[in-house]
Formats: C-alpha cells, structure tokens, sequence
C-alpha cells in the first residue's frame, strides 16, 4: 500500500512540475511580444498608424512664435515659392487655396490663386484664401509678416539657412500637414542623392578643388551663412567669397585678383539693358584675365532650382557639381 501511494505522489508531482513549466513558457512568451496559446495576436500599429500626427498639434516656428493646428489644415496658403514646391512635392496640391505672383513650378502651382508677392503679400487676398494654415519663408520682410500674423490665422515662418534645415522643412510642413510618410520619403531621397553627388567629388583632393565663384543677381554673390554657399562648398569648389557673411554687393577688382576658374550665374536674369548675366560678367573692365572668362568656363544655373531652398535644391547642387567637375558627375 505504502509503494502504491508512493508512486500516486510521484505522478501527481510530475504533473504539477509539468504544469509549471508550461504556464512559465507561456508568460515568457507573452513576455516577449507573443500570445498565450489560444489568443489570437493583436494587431501591430500599420506604418500609417505609427506615423499619423496627433491633434491638436503645437510648434514654433522660426521665430520662435507657437502655431497651433486642432486637425490637419485643408486649406493651405502659401506665400513662399520653395515652400510651395514642397506642398506639391507631399501631394498636398488640392489643399492648397493660394500662392506667389511667382510661382511656377510644378505646372500646376500657376493655376493657384495669387497671393502677391513674396517679400510682402497681397494681406486682403490671404484673408479672402480663408485658409487655415498659412505658410511664409526667408523672403518676408519684417512688417509683411506682422501684417500677416494680424489676422490672427494659423502661420508658420521657415528661413532655412543649410541643407539640412532644407530637409528639415520637408518634414516640419508633413507633421504640420499629416503627411509624415511621404515627407520622409522625400527627405530620404534628397539625402540619398546628396550623398551620392559628395562622394562623387569627395574623390577630389584638397590641393586640386577649384576656386568658384557665384552671381545670382547682377552685382550680387553669396558668402558664408547661406545655403547656397553650402551648395558651393558641397560641390567640392572654393567659394571665393566665403571670406564674407551673407549676400553682399561683389568687389569687382577682388574677384579679378581671386582669379576663380569656374564662375556660375543664374540663367533668365537681365539688366535694364537687356544683357543677360553672363553678358554682363564677359563684359565688365579686367574680367577677360580670370581664368574662368578666359577658358570659357562660365556655367548657367537655372535661378529657381537655386535660389529656393526646396526640394529641387539637389538638381541645383548637381549642376554646380557637374560644372565643376565634369568628368565625376553624370
């Protein structure tokens, strides 16, 4: 009788030990992300889910002034050409109820309403947008923007002064706008052909880069500062005015002197005359000894690709790069 009882105590005790380990296996696995057995796994938050921008939603701008959205704006007016390349850009065109007098680009962007200009819009025709985000940039002037900041509608200021800030402008208008996805998706990109055109030149030695110098505007260059600065120096070239801060008026003799064998200017710029820039750079007194008159190496860059900083700033960055370096840029 003792040995039968034994032996009951033993299976018994199997059994619980059995048990044990099962209910230990399964709180480990629940544990670690899996359902108990009999439980059907609750879904994972879908890409769409996880990137969604939560409402009300609350950020400052660059000038430090908060902006708050209740929900994802549907009527958005811009008063910035490179701000608006980046709506389209996001696939933002049907909310968009307003742009610049300038702006061109895409094709669709000159069917918009125009809101004036971009250093100082048209206020009564922003107003009569109804808009419930309005988006400014680096062109504004002081009271312009105060102006508009009376009518006391949803506004944000971008003044992008790198590359970087660039990018991050992508995907400050996405969260403000819902469309995180797709402005990643775009930031992504942007960095990925950035990328490819600095290691493209990053094969150029110290000792061999070229001396460059830009004209945007008759009579005017960049320094240092600005983005379009950035762009020179990303290209693999020696800005010659990065010994200043800025725009600035150019010093004619200063430019002889520093001899820059590439000069770049923006296409479809005229002066009063009617010469185009690059007639304006040929014929200015002591220009036909630089090296880059003289060479013919004078490159046209088109104005809008480079001046606003938008997406299509890396179709500015490979020109200034394949007008540098021919041979390493495709």
């Amino acid at each position: 009788m003792n040995k039968i009882t034994a032996l009951l105590l033993v299976i018994l005790l199997s059994f619980s030990i059995a048990a044990c380990g099962a209910k230990s296996g399964e709180e480990s696995a629940v544990k670690n992300g899996a359902s108990p057995a009999g439980e059907t796994a609750a879904p994972k938050q879908t890409d769409a889910a996880a990137t969604a921008t939560k409402y009300p939603l609350t950020l400052k701008d660059t000038t430090g002034t908060e902006i708050t959205l209740q929900k994802a704006p549907q009527r958005i007016a811009s008063t910035s050409t490179a701000e608006t390349e980046i709506l389209f850009a996001l696939g933002l065109g049907d909310r968009i109820v307003g742009v610049t007098d300038f702006d061109n680009y895409p094709e669709a962007a000159k069917s918009k309403p125009k809101l004036g200009g971009v250093s100082a819009p048209n206020v009564e025709a922003v107003l009569a947008a109804n808009a419930d985000l309005v988006i400014t940039g680096i062109s504004i002037k002081d009271d312009a923007l105060g102006k508009l900041r009376s009518l006391n509608l949803p506004l944000y200021k971008f003044e992008p002064k790198s590359i970087d800030d660039i990018i991050a402008n992508v995907l400050i208008i996405g969260q403000l706008t819902d469309k995180n996805k797709e402005a990643k998706e775009l930031a992504d990109k942007m960095k990925k052909d950035i990328d490819s055109i600095k290691t493209a030149v990053g094969t150029v030695k110290p000792d061999q880069k070229k001396k460059v110098y830009i004209e945007f505007s008759p009579g005017w260059t960049v320094g240092k500062g600005e983005f379009m600065d950035e762009v020179l120096t990303l290209a693999g070239g020696i800005n010659i005015a990065a010994d200043t801060k800025g725009y600035n008026k150019i010093n004619e003799e200063k430019i002889i002197q520093d001899n820059p064998a590439v000069i770049f200017y923006t296409t479809g710029t005229k002066d009063k005359a009617g010469l185009t820039l690059d007639q304006i750079i040929k014929g200015r007194n002591g220009w036909d000894k630089i090296d880059a008159v003289k060479n013919n190496q004078l490159v046209g860059v088109d104005q809008d690709t480079l001046n606003r900083p938008g997406p299509r700033i890396v179709d500015g960055l490979r020109t200034i790069a394949k007008g540098i370096y021919p041979d390493l840029i495709q």
